[in-house]
This record gives structure tokens, C-alpha cells and sequence, in this order.
């Protein structure tokens, strides 16, 4: 199928498609949206080596995350994905594990003009080493963020949000509450802890104990509430994530302890798991895919406006109260 096609079934002329295929913003709607039907009915497909040497730029996104396996991290790409493809791109994805290596190997692809610009969610601890790799280079930093700088970001304001869920447990007569955290490497873990103890210290609450977890999977919140059961026992858990949650309820039941009867949990990110877990999960609801979505936003403009300014978005976040409370 050629664009001369497209253009015939469509009704327009082949510089209105070509128009509507560069994402130009002169096209009429009501254009754009014959042409887009066009090519849905007949699977076009265009040409996308032309459409480089004609451009200048690859239509190619690299998105580098920390951990795939994560749930929360695996929504913002599927929101990156959306976006990028309603707009003409494409994405690569690296699963860094926030190892500068790993990160180097990606970051290449920059240099080869492989990609048009990146779109990172490593840890914070990181951003100074990725910004000399990456340079000018369009960039985009997702859910870890600085305060200052010249990337432009996208996130929640954590420490409001774990504010909010340690109030809420006090306010239901909690006095031993309890955090499960991970790498503090991460500027989220730093703000939630940094929430979780503001609460605690203002409301003149005695009980105050962080456990770290390993990594960011169920065993590892699983084995972090173990060890807060052989001490001094709270009567409820915040855990910065819904997966290091979701290991907190299991040992929780198999010390033959009750939830929220005995033990309060409350988890992080608003994940699918936190409705698949017995009881459902309470949790800090995190808008996955529009942190995604909006991340993608704020590159294209970088890529459409190198000299744009830096912008820092927070997003809204939610509580969600579900039966683990």
C-alpha cells in the first residue's frame, strides 16, 4: 500500500497525509482523521527508512527502568508506550537495574542516533552519572526526580502521600506503626521515610522502626516483616510498595496473626496486585500510566524544542482504603 493510496481512499491530497504521518499540526481534524482511518482499513505501513533520511530522526524512544519486574514501573511503560505510538514513536526498552554499565550500553544508542531522546527511571543516586552520559541529549527523568536542574521530570509528592497514609492509621487508633523500606539510593524511598517519620514525631508517637528490604519482591517484604514480628511488634505496617506489602501480609498469616485485627497494612503504588491479595490492600494510589504518558509529553518537546525550559510536573495521587485497614 503506498501513501498515494492512502490518499485516494482518504480523499485527501499525499501532502495531507504526509502531514498527518509527521504529526504536523496543520492538518483539520476532520482530515486527520480520514487519513488515520485510511490507514487502520488498509494496515498501512509506512516506510520508516524514508521517513529518517527525510526527518532527521530515528521516531525512536529509549527507555531505560530500573526494574521491569517492578508492577509500578511496568504501568508507567505501558503509558509510555501509548503515548509514544499515538504520536509516531516507537520505544527501547533497558532494564538497567540502575548499574551505570548497563546504562552505558543503552546510553550508546544517543550517540548512534539510534533514538531521538531517553526517558530514564533510575534510582537518584544515579542522575549526576547519567547526565554526563547523556549530555544535551533530550531527557526525561520519570517517578525519581531532582529538585533542581536542567531534566525535566515527572512524579507524586511522596512525602505528602506517606503523610497521609501514617495519619490515616493513627487516626484510626494505631500507636505502633511500622515502615518497611527499600534502597535509599532512591529519592522516593528517602521522601516516604522522611513522610512516615514527620507523622510519627508530630503526633508523639513512642514506636518508631524501619525495616529495609533486600529488593523489591514479595519475599523480601515477606522476610522484612518476619523480622519486625521477632521484636517488639507493631500493630501496623507501611510498606513503600504494594509488592513489599503484599510479602508483609503473608507473614503476617503464617505467625497465625490477623489482618487488620492484629496488624494494619497499608502498601504503595495502586497496583493490580493490591486488589489480588487476601485481604485487598490498602495503598497510595500512583496515576501509572498518565506519569507515563505525560513523561512522553515532556521529551517530545524537548525533541520538538531543545531549548525549552525545564519542567517538573507532581501528579495527584490518592488513598485507597481497602480491607487490609
Amino acid at each position: 500500500m503506498s501513501i498515494q493510496k492512502i490518499a485516494q481512499l482518504a480523499g485527501v491530497s499525499v501532502a495531507t497525509v504526509s502531514r498527518v504521518l509527521n504529526n504536523s499540526d496543520s492538518v483539520k481534524a476532520k482530515n486527520r482523521e480520514r487519513v488515520l482511518q485510511a490507514i487502520k482499513e488498509s494496515n498501512y505501513q509506512p516506510n520508516l527508512l524514508a521517513r529518517q533520511l527525510r526527518t532527521a530522526r530515528s521516531y525512536m524512544i529509549l527507555v531505560m527502568v530500573s526494574n521491569i519486574a517492578n508492577p509500578f514501573c511496568a504501568e508507567v511503560v505501558k503509558g509510555i508506550e501509548e503515548e509514544a505510538e499515538k504520536n509516531g514513536y516507537r520505544i527501547l526498552l533497558c532494564n538497567s537495574g540502575s548499574d551505570l554499565e548497563r546504562s552505558r550500553s543503552g546510553l550508546s544508542l544517543l550517540s548512534g542516533k539510534i533514538v531521538d531522546g531517553i526517558i530514564t527511571m533510575d534510582a537518584f543516586s544515579k542522575l549526576p552519572e547519567l547526565s554526563a552520559l547523556i549530555g544535551h541529549a533530550p531527557w526525561v527523568q520519570c517517578a525519581e526526580y531532582a529538585d533542581a536542574g536542567t531534566v525535566s521530570c515527572v512524579g507524586i509528592n511522596d512525602v505528602d502521600a506517606s503523610q497521609h497514609v501514617v495519619s490515616q492509621l493513627a487516626d484510626s487508633g494505631r500507636r505502633r506503626i511500622a515502615l518497611i523500606n527499600h534502597d535509599l539510593s532512591y529519592k522516593y524511598a528517602r521522601l516516604r521515610e522522611r513522610g512516615y517519620k514527620s507523622v510519627v514525631h508530630l503526633r508523639g508517637l513512642d514506636y518508631q522502626v524501619v525495616e529495609y528490604a533486600s529488593d523489591l519482591s514479595s519475599s523480601a517484604g515477606m522476610a522484612a516483616m518476619k523480622k519486625l514480628l521477632e521484636n517488639d511488634r507493631p500493630d501496623a505496617v507501611f510498606a513503600v510498595s504494594d509488592t513489599l506489602a503484599a510479602g508483609a501480609l503473608r507473614a503476617i498469616a503464617q505467625a497465625g496473626l490477623r489482618v487488620p485485627q492484629d496488624i494494619a497494612v497499608v502498601g504503595f503504588d495502586g497496583t493490580e496486585l493490591s486488589e489480588m491479595v487476601s485481604p485487598p490492600l490498602s495503598t497510595i494510589e500512583q496515576p501509572s500510566r498518565d506519569i507515563g504518558r505525560k513523561a512522553v509529553g515532556l521529551l517530545l518537546n524537548k525533541i520538538e524544542n531543545p531549548d525549552a525550559a525545564t519542567e517538573r510536573v507532581m501528579m495527584g495521587w490518592s488513598y485507597v482504603a481497602r480491607a487490609s485497614t
